[in-house]
């Protein structure tokens, strides 16, 4: 009998802790854009992806949702001479605050923080040059949208918007890059 309680007490518990506490995957793609100036245009969006994994702790009335996540975005832009192609390669952070609407639908806000890992700008004619960080290590920006949750899967859709310069030129090229972009994530609960 009082194996049986045990296992009835733990089951309970466990049930209570998948309730305020939830884990998992995540991944998804995303869609950016590149800002220069001084006599060079941007030119088209560059689709991205990321992966990662999420927590999420259910309070009463809002739940807090941190990530980790591995970006890969980046865009394009052109002068009179040559057209750029721009990647970058990020540690994302973004620390979501949302409220649960009806069963499924969530929306949600919140800051996020980033980190440069890698970032490389290739011309046309071949030639490629490393993007040089800002003296900063992290960057910050923000983030809302949407989510639907659906069993243990979710889905989100969010906009992203930058608030601190990521990168201050690319080679000789000054810019004032703060990425905006639309991000699209899948995720599944694993408890």
């Amino acid at each position: 009998m009082k194996k049986l309680l045990i296992i009835v007490f733990l089951l309970g518990f466990g049930q209570l802790n998948a309730q305020v506490l939830s884990i998992g995957p995540k991944f998804g793609i995303s869609q950016g854009d590149v800002k220069v100036m001084e006599g060079f245009k941007g030119e088209d969006s560059k689709m991205g992806y990321h992966l990662g994994a999420f927590a999420r702790i259910n309070l009463p009335i809002i739940y807090l949702q941190p990530e980790v996540l591995y970006t890969n975005t980046g865009g394009s832009f052109s002068d009179n001479t040559f057209n750029y192609d721009v990647s970058f390669d990020r540690l994302d952070v973004p620390l979501m605050v949302g409220m649960k609407l009806g069963g499924i639908f969530r929306i949600q806000a919140g800051p996020i923080a980033s980190y440069l890992i890698n970032g490389d700008m290739t011309a046309d004619n071949g030639s490629v040059q490393k993007i040089i960080p800002p003296k900063e290590e992290f960057t910050f920006g923000y983030q809302a949208g949407v989510g639907l949750d659906i069993g243990n899967f979710l889905m989100d859709l969010k906009y992203e918007g930058g608030l601190t310069n990521s990168v201050n030129n690319f080679g000789q090229v000054p810019t004032d890059q703060r990425q905006n972009q639309l991000v699209l994530s899948l995720g599944f609960n694993l408890f």
